[in-house]
């Protein structure tokens, strides 16, 4: 298999902007190529430009998507960042003050735990009121994972211990050292792929939304465009969540900063 050349890097460069809006830096080179060498091995090819004329052939069939796969980073655990956990529950909290419904979208769910960080605390403060949890992402194989809501138990460490007895069940056996999100928690929540980089499904609107870290990769257009269409599915008065080391400084006038990386619809 010949190495991946610089001219073949900024074809998948490319590629990968096109069709997730991600730009992927020069840094990534050997990402790219430790990720997709056993595609070319799977497919037979002997180089990274023919798999690249592979995906842009129009033949390729799920092929595309695989490398879609592959190409978006996925990182996150259960209960990140505190700070939006404590909004999410006040969010509850009034809600169930005010009889009203509460429905919350993980707009980039990854393999599902922060989605089932969501659910857990709406069930524990919302009980049988009604509630939604909708969990999307890019990626098929993460949201493949996320619906079967099993992980190691390495994952649960920032699980309040009340959550981890009440929510999840512990393995044992061939399956000990691992967790596995109760299946009331898990039928609460809606998996579904979403491109944020093109036109939305039909979501209808959100209370709380977490878009958390996904805009570290992208540029200055796309950012603004991401924000505007997810902004669209906040109701007036909901709540937006992005990581700790993202803004919507300067990108839209739709929403106002109440707190490090918390931003609220008027």
């Amino acid at each position: 298999m010949q190495a991946l050349s610089d001219q073949e890097f900024s074809r998948f460069q490319r590629f990968i902007y096109e069709e997730a809006g991600i730009t992927m830096s020069a840094s990534k080179k050997a990402l790219v190529s430790g990720r997709l060498a056993k595609r070319l091995q799977a497919r037979q090819l002997d180089s990274f430009g023919d798999y690249f004329q592979l995906l842009a052939s129009g033949q390729a069939g799920e092929e595309v998507q695989t490398a879609i796969d592959l190409l978006t980073t996925n990182e996150t655990y259960f209960f990140r960042e505190a700070k939006h956990f404590e909004l999410l529950r006040k969010a509850a909290t009034d809600a169930a003050a005010q009889g009203r419904a509460l429905r919350v979208w993980s707009a980039a769910s990854s393999s599902g735990e922060e989605a089932y960080s969501i659910a857990m605390v709406l069930s524990d403060c919302l009980g049988n009121r009604p509630w939604e949890v909708t969990g999307s992402d890019i990626s098929t194989r993460v949201l493949q994972r996320a619906r079967t809501g099993h992980y190691p138990m390495e994952r649960a460490r920032h699980i309040p211990p009340a959550y981890l007895k009440r929510y999840c069940l512990k393995g044992f056996g061939p399956q000990e050292g691992s967790l596995l999100v109760s299946r009331e928690t898990r039928s609460r929540v809606q998996f579904l792929q979403v491109n944020l980089n093109q036109a939305l499904p039909q979501l209808g609107s959100f209370d709380v939304v977490f878009l958390r870290n996904v805009m570290i990769y992208f540029n200055g257009d796309t950012k603004r465009e991401v924000a505007t269409r997810v902004l669209s599915t906040l109701r007036p008065g909901g709540y937006l969540c992005i990581g700790h080391s993202e803004s919507l400084s300067g990108l839209v006038d739709a929403v106002e900063q109440v707190a490090p990386s918390i931003y609220r619809k008027p």
